[in-house]
């Protein structure tokens, strides 16, 4: 369905992101800009969560929904690192890894689907933990401060994202691995 509830929610995350990408052109402050933006995107990473979750409860799940909820959590990543590299927070060769290897494996997992063998580059832990890596790392760089007197987010972000950037070569190459029997098997 291409609008249920937690369709409307991934639709919300990808009509954000201008919005993300826009408060860093307001005439603001840049504490106010880094606030707002950390803030919308923590909220609309949190749909990402509330669309997976409305869908199974509500028995509302498609192939638009899975199709559409990577895409756009891709599109937000990107986005926000795009950003992050402009305001110079981010270094350009770990925002394109970790986009490089996003589109590979997009285009892996498509190219598996066709041949039938999409199971052999099913979402894995090491995915999850590079997902959840970054999702904690992007709002610090956003942030862009010291929270609570204590946590310099520049610092705990850029650790954050080199892990994020570590695993995401790590799960490229598992998936990569995973695949290569399959991809041998039928270019035969």
């Amino acid at each position: 369905m291409f609008f249920n509830l937690p369709t409307l929610l991934t639709w919300a995350r990808i009509v954000a992101i201008p919005l993300i990408v826009g408060v860093f052109h307001l005439p603001l402050g840049e504490p106010d800009r880094n606030l707002i933006a950390t803030l919308l995107f923590i909220v609309v990473a949190l749909t990402d969560w509330a669309d997976g979750y409305l869908a199974r409860r509500l028995n509302m799940t498609s192939s638009f929904g899975a199709f559409l909820d990577p895409v756009a959590d891709k599109f937000l990543v990107c986005a926000a690192l795009l950003v992050l590299v402009e305001l110079e927070r981010v270094q350009s060769l770990v925002a394109l890894v970790i986009i490089g290897r996003e589109i590979a494996i997009s285009a892996l997992r498509e190219w598996m689907a066709q041949i039938g063998a999409s199971r052999s580059v099913a979402v894995h832990m090491l995915g999850k933990l590079k997902t959840v890596a970054q999702m904690v790392a992007i709002p610090f760089l956003l942030y862009h401060g010291v929270l609570f007197g204590l946590i310099d987010t520049q610092l705990w972000g850029t650790g954050l994202l080199y892990i994020a950037a570590v695993l995401t070569i790590w799960s490229m190459v598992y998936y990569l691995q995973k695949a290569l029997p399959e991809i041998r098997a039928k270019v035969k």
